[in-house]
């Protein structure tokens, strides 16, 4: 860039949910200060989701806003944390409690670069993924269903359908509820109690597509136990994301939890509110849940789990 004629300034900075602190903000703002960054300055972020939520914050505050593009790395944040406008930094009582709602001039995403991930940042990509298909659209859970093995794989052309596919669909309930007012509270499924997790469990030991399908599949056991969701859809979800490789359970239970629930987004005067799918592609926003609901689901998925490991275990003896 420099040899067009640009000024370009780097920070580069480690990755991880500690990383997303106003502490690492009041940092880049130092140096940007420093540099004599004006208005006029273009925030390129480059890297996964934590490296985009938090220059995003940073380009959405600095001399009150500049202009932001997104360069997302990961799987994650090309299917999901750089579309939308959702920009935070991490705080110690509540995951993203501090942020702001800021769209990007543009988003780039090359899922070559998706070859290089780590295998378990690829694989916590694919619970992100997976939302999109029980949340909003049964048609693309059941294409993941099919191609669950060329995913696992990497399959060049099925990433770049899906990736398409994922921007598509955030995109068009985005434009109906840009604030997150109502409608695109349905993209929050699996986050309530993936968001405690990450929290309780301290931020960074657990990925954040790791907790929110653990957060999926509590939600799934609780809208089953509501009568909301059949068994059978149900078990589809979960089988899903353990086909993919990720995890369905937690040793945390819900006293754990309960400190970071009751500071959810969604929470109204003090009362829970989940995201509950009501079939695969369908979902409901329900309010005043009990804390009954979420302790007999934490302890389903445990046990759902305990006995997949013994069904192997048989299955090989």
């Amino acid at each position: 860039m420099k040899t067009a004629g640009f000024q370009c300034g780097t920070l580069t900075l480690p990755d991880g949910e500690g990383t997303k602190s106003l502490k690492t903000a009041a940092r880049i703002y130092d140096y940007m200060a420093s540099e004599g960054m004006g208005r006029d300055t273009l925030v390129l972020a480059l890297g996964g989701g934590v490296i985009g939520d938090l220059a995003g914050f940073v380009a959405s505050t600095y001399m009150r806003g500049v202009p932001l593009i997104q360069i997302p790395t990961s799987l994650l944040a090309q299917v999901d944390a750089s579309v939308g406008g959702k920009v935070a930094v991490n705080h110690p009582a509540a995951k993203n409690l501090i942020g702001a709602f800021y769209h990007p001039v543009a988003v780039l995403a090359d899922t070559g670069v998706l070859a290089s991930l780590p295998e378990r940042e690829y694989v916590e990509g694919l619970a992100e993924v997976v939302k999109y298909g029980i949340a909003v659209d049964r048609g693309f859970f059941e294409f993941l269903e099919g191609n669950a093995a060329a995913l696992l794989r990497r399959d060049r052309a099925v990433l770049s359908s899906v990736v398409e596919r994922c921007c598509g669909t955030k995109a068009s309930v985005v434009e109906r509820d840009e604030k997150d007012r109502g409608q695109r509270a349905v993209l929050n499924f699996g986050h309530t109690v993936g968001h405690a997790l990450e929290a309780a469990s301290g931020y960074g030991r657990m990925r954040h597509g790791e907790a929110v399908s653990v957060g999926m599949s509590v939600a799934m056991s609780m809208a089953r136990r509501a009568g909301l969701m059949r068994e059978s859809d149900a078990m589809r979800g979960i089988a899903l994301l353990r086909k993919l490789g990720l995890p369905t359970q937690t040793t945390l239970g819900y006293d754990s939890l309960r400190p970071f629930l009751a500071l959810d987004k969604k929470a109204k005067g003090g009362k829970m509110t989940f995201v509950l799918p009501t079939g695969l592609g369908r979902c409901t926003v329900a309010t005043h849940i009990e804390a009954s609901l979420v302790e007999e689901a934490l302890l389903d998925c445990r046990g759902a789990a305990a006995r997949g490991r013994s069904r192997r275990g048989s299955s090989q003896g």
